[in-house]
């Protein structure tokens, strides 16, 4: 699937390696209470980790699955109801994905979630800690958060400790989550993703013209990322 996307800023990147052929542009279209998001980041890591020849910009676009959600959130069981229809099918859809994550070294643990959060916040402190280069960190600590631990990341004092752990100082973030700062930036971003084409997460767009979504296996990825780099060296 190819689109045009506008540029942005990157938010978040990687390190310089060396002997890159190019370097390359990745917005990460995500939603932090996603599991195939979760999967997905993994896998696109996986790929570039095993191509040294590549460098990259991560940008975090943020996506709201659920958008009516309760800033607040909500119970588990009532989320399930909603979303699933009902445990049972909710049950058999977990197995699938944890079945899936443990070959990506991901332990899902959906029976330790008790509340299912707005996301908003969690974006909010993505693009706070990503200014000061720790976004990927604070992605990769949300996800672990929210699927591995159960921890309630739609809560201010959760969030701030996360940040903690990801080298930010707590209290900024803290006072950063409180004053509801870039929410509406959260809500227009999510807009946008919408406009553009993408109605579902993750969705990878490489170098702003070529996007893929799902949680695809890594050599599809790397064959978009081919093509990418082809184009940027006869560009």
């Amino acid at each position: 699937m190819n689109m045009l996307v506008p540029r942005y800023d990157p938010l978040d990147g990687d390190p310089s390696r060396g002997g890159q052929r190019l370097r390359l542009s990745i917005d990460v279209v995500h939603d932090l209470v996603c599991p195939w998001c979760f999967l997905g980041l993994r896998r696109l890591m996986r790929t570039l980790t095993n191509r040294p020849d590549i460098g990259f910009d991560l940008v975090w676009r943020p996506f709201l699955l659920n958008p009516d959600m309760p800033r607040a959130g909500m119970a588990r069981a009532d989320y399930v109801m909603r979303k699933f229809g009902g445990e049972e099918r909710a049950r058999r859809l977990y197995g699938s994905i944890s079945e899936i994550g443990r070959a990506e070294g991901l332990a899902f643990r959906f029976d330790r979630i008790r509340r299912t959060p707005s996301s908003i916040d969690a974006h909010r402190l993505v693009r706070f800690g990503a200014g000061m280069g720790r976004g990927a960190a604070l992605v990769e600590a949300l996800f672990s958060a929210h699927f591995t631990e159960g921890r309630d990341i739609g809560d201010h004092q959760v969030l701030a400790t996360i940040a903690g752990e990801c080298g930010l100082d707590p209290s900024s973030a803290a006072a950063f989550l409180h004053s509801d700062a870039e929410a509406d930036i959260i809500h227009a971003e999510n807009l946008r993703a919408h406009r553009l084409g993408i109605n579902g997460v993750p969705c990878f767009v490489i170098a702003g013209r070529h996007a893929i979504a799902g949680a695809q296996e890594p050599e599809v990825i790397e064959r978009l990322l081919d093509v990418a780099i082809v184009e940027g060296e006869e560009g």
